[in-house]
């Protein structure tokens, strides 16, 4: 995982932390006190700070209010004292409604309610910043019971990520948070935080090189992937992926709904794997240094088919039959114009596309059925960590390195039901084939489909090997979900990054001439 600089501010002793304490009055008078209180003086400071970090979902729309959910003081902050305070909010931003929207984020949502996705927050308290935290800054509230106090993002204070671990270490309940921990998990204290940088959707703290923490910033009801599909494949015995050591969730208030919504996953602490690299990185170098990738891609779909095989073990499958097929088919064409009506560069190609997903419809009329189970469903290179070396000089070969993988969420976009819906694995092997072909494109080889064919076919050819199943045997079911990535990718792509819109339109060329 990439590195970042180590925090000097972390030598503090943690503060004690009490075992299932009971809210405080500061977080049941927050509550209660709604618009007039805490979420009032906060809400013209947050309006502005909120859409200018990176995992805020809603770009591009205004916020135009907040309601709070939950307000819990994991350390209360107390005048003239010298320690900061650290409050942990749930509130739900009010947007305006985008088309398709499904309050898939509502954080127990009331049917009818204004659009709205529920955020995670934590947020320090002291009187003035000492200047390593100025990058924290949020705004000094006017009135509430933060009046005349600075406010921060709590995660860039070492003190205060120390004491989220701390609560990690010891299970029990504060207020409508539950903290969690594995009864085999060894957590030592005092382990030095530092936050990583590179997050998107999501932010994530490393403890001394041995723990990750990672926070989910956009939450709804409901058990999250990256912990429901962790804890699972370690019941299994699955080493492949990091088995989570702690967590801790949100009860957040029924609000009469019946039955009442699911507990919200918050975050998950697990063992960080030092000194590994990712499968992106790792390809870049390989194609950096003139070599190819092919026996990386082969362990690689080993690994990927070890962890699939765990998981239909471990958790209930299903079986596509033709209403499923159906649906599944209309869902990608449905996507595909969508997609082709918002970039141009796709109309050429609408014909053939959609006879790829017309092709897997018609499979399912003649009676062929499909397995589907829980998959990772974002799989890609930068989701793979090799712990070892790679072997073989130049990143060509295998070697003693052991692939994992990690970020179980899914694509965060999608709302939590669906990611947690049984889907066929070879979505995930799709979402992987399309990562070699941009590894081969930004790594500009040159004759980068000749390198991505290579790698495309010693991967499926490893995850044929642990698995039985060879990807490559059903054409029709791997070209439907790889064209449904790519033209995923061409939205993606002319939004957010036009100079990159050649990689995936290069393989919606190939995939519409492969069907021709």
């Amino acid at each position: 995982m990439p590195e970042a600089p180590l925090s000097r501010g972390a030598q503090h002793p943690p503060p004690a932390v009490p075992r299932d304490q009971p809210p405080t009055s500061a977080t049941r008078t927050a509550t209660a006190a709604g618009p007039s209180g805490l979420l009032a003086s906060l809400a013209p400071l947050l309006a502005e700070w909120l859409p200018r970090q990176r995992w805020f979902a809603g770009k591009g729309r205004p916020v135009t209010g907040f309601a709070l959910v939950s307000a819990t003081e994991l350390l209360p902050w107390r005048a003239g004292g010298g320690m900061p305070g650290l409050l942990h909010l749930l509130i739900r931003a009010q947007q305006p409604e985008p088309p398709g929207h499904r309050h898939g984020f509502g954080c127990g949502h009331r049917r009818g309610a204004a659009a709205s996705d529920c955020y995670q927050l934590l947020l320090g308290a002291r009187p003035t910043l000492p200047p390593p935290l100025a990058p924290a800054l949020i705004g000094r509230p006017s009135g509430g019971p933060l009046d005349g106090q600075t406010v921060y993002e709590a995660l860039l204070d070492p003190r205060l990520t120390t004491l989220l671990l701390e609560r990690l270490r010891m299970p029990g309940r504060l207020g409508p948070l539950r903290f969690v921990r594995e009864p085999s998990s060894a957590i030592p204290s005092a382990l030095p935080p530092r936050v990583m940088t590179a997050e998107q959707s999501n932010s994530s703290v490393i403890y001394g090189d041995t723990f990750i923490l990672k926070l989910f910033r956009r939450v709804s009801p409901g058990t999250n992937p990256d912990l429901e599909l962790p804890l699972a494949l370690a019941h299994t015995g699955c080493t492949r992926v990091p088995a989570p050591a702690a967590w801790f969730e949100a009860e957040p208030p029924a609000e009469g709904a019946v039955p009442p919504p699911e507990p919200v996953t918050l975050g998950v602490l697990q063992p960080f794997l030092a000194g590994s690299r990712d499968g992106w990185q790792l390809a870049l170098d390989a194609l950096a240094a003139g070599g190819d990738f092919t026996e990386a891609a082969r362990a690689l779909g080993h690994a990927t088919a070890e962890v699939h095989l765990a998981m239909a073990r471990a958790l209930p499958t299903s079986v596509l039959r033709r209403p499923q097929i159906d649906h599944l088919a209309a869902a990608m064409s449905e996507r595909l114009d969508s997609a082709a009506a918002a970039v141009p560069a796709l109309q050429p190609y609408r014909a053939e596309l959609h006879g790829a997903y017309e092709d897997l419809a018609a499979l399912g009329r003649a009676g062929r059925t499909w397995a589907a189970q829980r998959i990772h469903g974002d799989l890609h290179l930068g989701q793979a960590l090799l712990t070892g070396d790679l072997g073989g000089g130049g990143g060509s070969g295998g070697g003693g390195g052991r692939w994992s993988l990690i970020d179980f969420e899914g694509e965060p976009s999608r709302p939590l039901a669906e990611r947690r819906r049984p889907q066929p694995p070879v979505r995930d092997i799709a979402g992987m084939l399309r990562s070699f072909d941009y590894a081969a494109a930004v790594g500009r080889h040159e004759r980068p489909q000749e390198w991505a064919g290579r790698t495309r076919a010693a991967y499926c050819a490893g995850y044929a090997e642990a698995s039985g199943t060879d990807p490559r045997d059903e054409p029709e079911l791997l070209r439907a979900h790889e064209t449904d990535k790519a033209v995923y990718e061409v939205l993606y792509e002319a939004r957010h990054r036009p100079d990159w819109l050649s990689v995936p339109m290069t393989a919606i060329r190939r995939l519409a001439t492969a069907r021709a």
